[in-house]
């Protein structure tokens, strides 16, 4: 390991000693959206506001993914504390494919959302994890622990299509 002043030592969150008075799973959930926060800044840096928008190889715009992030885990939120979505929530949803929000705007409600999302987590991650919970108009079942590791499961997916799109469109930028 260099030790140049250049260098720089990152430490993911989940190594990095904090939320200790969360349990254990609510620590990883947090600690996953820290992760995906951080990954997505990493890697849209640079990006265009058309580069945002565009489908490189038929990929989803990074700015529908950053909309999905967000209001997606507003929802799966609101289906581990035992709700059901709203119209605004189900609007937004609908909404998502759509729009020419800027990439300040997106990184606006995505930086909301995970600071809405976290007292919500460590408030659910001192509940009972079996608890059953019911999702959407079919009432699917699953459980609040099913809930909580599936935001950190569904946002950590969709940041990995990200920091894939965000390599594709950089790369497409150097051979142009």
């Amino acid at each position: 390991m260099s030790t140049s002043p250049t260098h720089v030592t990152y430490t993911e969150p989940w190594l990095r000693g904090t939320h200790t008075d969360v349990p254990a799973a609510g620590r990883a959930v947090l600690h996953a959206l820290e992760l995906a926060h951080e990954d997505i800044l990493k890697w849209i840096d640079g990006l265009s506001e058309a580069e945002v928008h565009a489908q490189p190889l038929g990929l989803p715009a990074v700015a529908f993914h950053i909309k999905h992030i967000a209001r997606s885990i507003d929802r799966i939120l609101t289906y581990a504390e035992g709700n059901q979505l709203s119209a605004e929530q189900l609007a937004g949803m609908k909404a998502e494919q759509t729009g020419a929000e800027t990439l300040g705007d997106l990184l606006v409600e995505l930086t909301g959302s995970f600071r809405n999302a976290a007292p919500r987590i460590i408030y659910l991650a001192s509940g009972d994890y079996n608890t059953p919970r019911a999702v959407g108009r079919k009432q699917l079942p699953t459980s609040l622990g099913g809930a909580l590791i599936h935001v950190a499961d569904h946002t950590q997916r969709h940041t990995g299509q990200i920091v894939t799109t965000a390599k594709a469109l950089k790369a497409l930028r150097a051979e142009a």
